[in-house]
């Protein structure tokens, strides 16, 4: 540091002390700057999906619970570039911070995480939520061995069938190419005749659209929020199952935090989840609603006949996933079928 040579002794101890006290000023800029936190969170779905809406109030009570230290930037419909199957891995690897992501696409990682997806397993919202209760410690060890933790867990609408044509039997699904979204779907409908291709969310417009499937198993919900009637009028209503959707965050960055944000985040997912439990409630009927006034056709009434053959195929469904999953599996659905 060089001073005029003409300074006083006064003078320099001024200079040396503003300089100091400037230093000083700009570590604790850099600390309080340092302290915030602003974190992505990537959803392949549309912001107006009941996930992509429980997304704005996890985050805006993130923001408020921790006094405007933790931001969250939302990235639905696929913004950040990651399709579903992505997340994993992104989330674990930190290129993500956060993630809500279908169960369903994880089966790869580990064949239990297909279980709030088996059909006809958990048709009703209560029973979606018992399922989830009683498997919720093997998630989180599935997670957490893999660098990430549960924030939450909330389930999609039921599954249907959106088709081109009406679906009222096994017979009106015969090599119809239907959209399926994993392992599980896919088998069942092959036991029906049918022909499944399973797709990424993000593909499944562009195929409706050139032809490549003429039918998608998803939700009322999903149908919905992409504008599904200008190419499959039809939703059949078959209650295949709720899959959950997880939002899972970054282990070392939640361990990173102090126990006060820890709580604050915690607490922002329990909104959110509350949150998105309830309004799956509500959900269906809104959303038959905005199909029906879309020039849709919803199908509720089907045939004992094709029940059963519905069944049948969730049985078998069930039976592959058992054999996968093993003992862990099994005392699950057993835990499961005494609630």
């Amino acid at each position: 540091m060089n001073f005029p040579k003409n300074f006083s002794a006064p003078q320099l101890l001024s200079r040396f002390s503003f300089v100091l006290a400037s230093a000083a000023l700009a570590v604790s800029s850099v600390t309080v700057a340092n302290a915030a936190e602003n974190w992505n969170l990537s959803n392949a779905y549309a912001a107006n999906s009941i996930h992509g809406e429980g997304n704005v109030v996890f985050a805006e009570a993130l923001a408020r619970n921790s006094g405007g230290e933790i931001t969250v930037t939302l990235h639905p419909g696929g913004a950040l570039g990651y399709a579903s199957g992505d997340h994993f891995d992104a989330v674990a690897d930190g290129a993500v911070e956060i993630a809500d992501t279908p169960g369903n696409f994880l089966g790869g990682i580990d064949s239990f995480l297909l279980l709030s997806a088996l059909p006809f397993l958990a048709n009703t919202v209560d029973q979606a939520r018992d399922l989830m209760e009683v498997a919720m410690p093997e998630y989180e060890k599935i997670f957490e061995s893999n660098g990430q933790i549960v924030l939450y867990a909330s389930p999609w609408p039921a599954s249907g069938i959106w088709a081109k044509t009406p679906v009222k039997s096994a017979s009106d699904l015969a090599s119809v190419k239907i959209r399926t979204f994993d392992s599980s779907s896919t088998r069942a409908f092959q036991a029906i005749g049918a022909s499944p291709i399973q797709l990424a969310w993000a593909d499944v417009v562009p195929q409706l659209a050139t032809g490549g499937i003429a039918a998608v198993l998803t939700s009322a919900e999903g149908g919905v929020t992409q504008s599904f009637v200008e190419h499959t009028p039809y939703f059949t209503e078959i209650n295949y199952a709720l899959p959950l959707n997880f939002v899972h965050m970054n282990k070392d960055l939640y361990d990173g935090l102090t126990p006060e944000m820890q709580k604050a985040v915690m607490d922002a997912a329990a909104e959110a989840s509350d949150r998105n439990w309830k309004e799956v409630v509500a959900r269906t009927q809104k959303n038959y609603d905005a199909l029906g006034a879309d020039g849709g056709t919803i199908i509720t009434e089907l045939s004992d006949t094709f029940l059963a053959e519905l069944g049948t195929a969730g049985d078998g469904v069930l039976e592959e996933w058992l054999g996968k999953s093993g003992e862990r599996g099994t005392a699950v659905i057993e835990a499961f079928g005494k609630m």
